[in-house]
């Protein structure tokens, strides 16, 4: 009973954040450099609101929530995208290779869904039979759906993200740039929700889900701190000193250029 007053204080800390934030970015004209980032902010703001109108029902809300999940999947690789194209935006095979490999990820998790999907309903026949039972298999099977794909996706998120700060540097990206600052809020939340998705999709019942709640809501409040943080501080700017830094961004640009023109 504890654990549930704390949840629903983080739940009501990270919604005002997520307000200020949105705010942040509306008046200081942010979004029009980070509109993935906006739109990210800004659904996860709405998913809050929607969740919390529907929380008396429970199919509506399960069936809500879940659907929120599969939508913010696809937004927070958006961001991840939205943060390698601004700082390959003067290297076009890197830009383009970039686009590839996350489309490559799009198309895995749609087929990955698919076929947890077609597995799920090849199990359990019935489930075309006119029952009463039929309505609550079909969310069980959507939910399972979601899991798997999220695992996989926050998978995805977490190495991108891992080879963002190994690479800072040759990638020109300062600790004080907002897109690190970006990177590194979403990179807490990830991997933390990449461990209770996992715990969730493999152990069930057997995992105490308010605890988990509590380290996944922790983490997100956590993270639009850190967003907020960093959009309302200065942003650091490169210096002249810091130009050589980008050769090795630029060799490996020229390297992917070559195997793309062979």
């Amino acid at each position: 009973m504890v654990l549930k007053h704390y949840i629903n204080d983080l739940w009501i800390a990270s919604s005002l954040l997520q307000a200020l934030l949105c705010g942040i970015l509306l008046f200081r004209h942010t979004w029009s450099r980070f509109p993935a980032f906006t739109v990210y902010t800004a659904f996860n703001l709405f998913e809050a609101a929607i969740t919390f109108a529907v929380s008396k029902n429970v199919m509506l809300y399960f069936f809500t929530y879940w659907a929120c999940q599969a939508v913010s999947i696809i937004l927070g690789l958006a961001v991840i995208y939205e943060i390698f194209n601004a700082l390959f935006a003067s290297h076009s095979a890197l830009k383009k290779t970039a686009k590839m490999i996350f489309c490559g990820v799009g198309v895995v998790l749609v087929l990955l869904g698919a076929v947890v999907m077609i597995l799920e309903l090849s199990t359990n026949p019935h489930v075309f039979r006119a029952n009463p039972h039929v309505f609550s298999f079909a969310m069980w099977v959507f939910s399972n759906v979601v899991m798997v794909s999220a695992e996989a996706a926050r998978f995805v998120e977490v190495g991108m993200l891992m080879f963002l700060f190994l690479f800072s540097s040759a990638l020109g990206l300062h600790w004080k740039a907002h897109e690190f600052g970006i990177g590194l809020g979403l990179g807490v939340f990830v991997a933390v929700d990449l461990v209770n998705v996992t715990l969730r999709s493999h152990l069930g019942n057997g995992v105490p889900g308010e605890i988990l709640n509590l380290a996944r809501g922790s983490a997100f409040c956590l993270n639009v701190l850190i967003w907020t943080t960093y959009l309302v501080s200065p942003e650091h700017v490169a210096v002249s000193d810091e130009v050589p830094k980008t050769a090795q961004l630029e060799q490996w640009n020229q390297a992917v250029m070559e195997l793309i023109n062979r």
